[in-house]
């Protein structure tokens, strides 16, 4: 090749791929500095600029959703994009300016014990914790094994089967304190079940669906909730005066209420009965606290 060929070979060794060339002077040419920490190999991934943008946009979304998780682990690779977006004088500096990620009635969740949580899911053992629920305002000691973790409405759960109920849970991950690994191998629930299981209704309190609610959206909210996924097997249709039907299945329906109370005036709930009792007493009840 020519002079000009072997001298832009070598800058984009050296500049783009990070290749420790050294020039030596007695045989005036270019080779790899043997006194490094670590042989030197070529990547075995390539990346365009949108590719890498893309990596950098994925590290701000994780380091939001769970602020230090594999952080040591992905500051190498985050320093190396940052690196190859310079040298491509594309900068990178808009990128945390640009991207905002607002979560909204996220609760903190210590770092190391997440951490055990995710590690004996993935290595398939089971945990001994403690759980405080919110509901009953009671710790109970459980031995659980996990199934998936879930990032739900800017908080994490964890899908386990609990031994102590013999029986799926969803346990909200802040309130596991403490958390052991006990090197017992997890009990396996079959895909298939956990997703008839904990998706089959609406929200994180799950089970299987017993009722189908049925609710009508003036033309106003219609806008908004048309393009809303509330569930993936809901039904919907616009109706005449504009308005929307939206029909969610459901069992527990503690946080199908909280998102219908969400819209105030702009819904009614339609059916079934006990729903629609319970939310006309829950305006009721809030009503009473305005007077």
């Amino acid at each position: 090749c020519s002079p000009a060929t072997a001298k832009r070979t070598i800058t984009a060794l050296r500049d783009y791929l990070g290749a420790p060339l050294v020039y030596d002077r007695e045989r005036q040419g270019y080779h790899y500095d043997e006194q490094g920490e670590a042989l030197y190999e070529l990547p075995g991934l390539w990346f365009n600029d949108s590719e890498l943008y893309a990596l950098l946009v994925s590290h701000r979304l994780l380091t939001a959703i769970q602020p230090g998780l594999l952080e040591p682990q992905l500051r190498p690779l985050r320093r190396r994009i940052e690196s190859l977006l310079e040298h491509r004088h594309l900068g990178h500096p808009e990128l945390e300016k640009r991207i905002r990620i607002l979560q909204t009635a996220s609760r903190p969740t210590d770092l190391d014990r997440f951490r055990m949580v995710a590690t004996a899911l993935l290595r398939r053992r089971r945990l001994h914790v403690l759980y405080h629920g919110r509901a009953r305002d009671a710790t109970t000691e459980r031995d659980i094994s996990p199934q998936r973790l879930v990032y739900y409405r800017d908080n994490w759960y964890l899908d386990a089967w609990c031994h102590k109920r013999r029986a799926l849970r969803s346990f909200s991950v802040d309130r596991l304190h403490p958390v052991y690994i006990d090197e017992t191998p997890a009990r396996e629930v079959p895909d298939e079940r956990l997703e008839a299981l904990l998706e089959r209704s609406y929200g994180i309190f799950a089970g299987p669906p017993r009722h189908t609610a049925v609710l009508h959206f003036t033309a106003d909210a219609a806008r908004w909730v048309a393009d809303e996924q509330w569930h993936p097997k809901q039904q919907g249709r616009v109706l005449e005066d504009g308005g929307y039907e939206l029909k969610v299945p459901y069992g527990d329906p503690t946080e199908l209420v909280m998102e219908i109370l969400r819209y105030g005036p702009e819904v009614e709930v339609i059916a079934p009965d006990a729903l629609r009792e319970e939310v006309r007493r829950r305006l009721e009840d809030a009503l009473v606290r305005y007077r």
